[in-house]
């Protein structure tokens, strides 16, 4: 799946052991590289953590 910036999306999981996110927490997409399968995202709650979607994060449309 692809997105564009400005999509809301709600995380499902997340693999980095030192966030504060939780499932269900939600943000808008700031950038996308299909190239590394990383989605840059502005979280609601203030984190700007990008999810790694090769890398076992996993994110819906909110």
């Amino acid at each position: 799946m692809t997105y564009a910036k400005g999509d809301r999306i709600a995380l499902v999981r997340t693999s980095d052991p030192y966030t504060d996110l939780k499932p269900g927490d939600e943000g808008t997409a700031t950038g996308y590289s299909d190239t590394l399968a990383q989605l840059e995202v502005s979280w609601d709650s203030g984190s700007s953590l990008s999810m790694l979607l090769d890398e076992g994060d996993i994110v819906r449309p909110a």
